[in-house]
């Protein structure tokens, strides 16, 4: 789905970014295996990947909250 600015979503309960390569999934455990494998390799911290994916920092962490996972700062990872 695209929004009027060009965004993508990826579902209901989606998360929004600007970049049409940067699609994130939106089931919770796949969304988990992506963004702990883009922290590993691609990102030193969850600030520069919402920053360069364009996502709402907060709604990440509230979808993965909701999910049962939690950020770690110190590892750089969801568990």
């Amino acid at each position: 789905m695209e929004c009027e600015n060009g965004a993508q979503v990826t579902g209901a309960k989606g998360l929004r970014t600007t970049k049409g390569d940067a699609m994130l999934p939106n089931d919770p455990n796949m969304l988990l295996s992506v963004l702990n494998l883009k922290l590993r390799d691609y990102y030193p911290d969850l600030d520069a990947l919402c920053d360069d994916l364009d996502v709402d920092r907060e709604e990440l962490l509230k979808k993965m909250d909701d999910a049962g996972y939690h950020y770690d700062p110190e590892g750089n990872c969801f568990r």
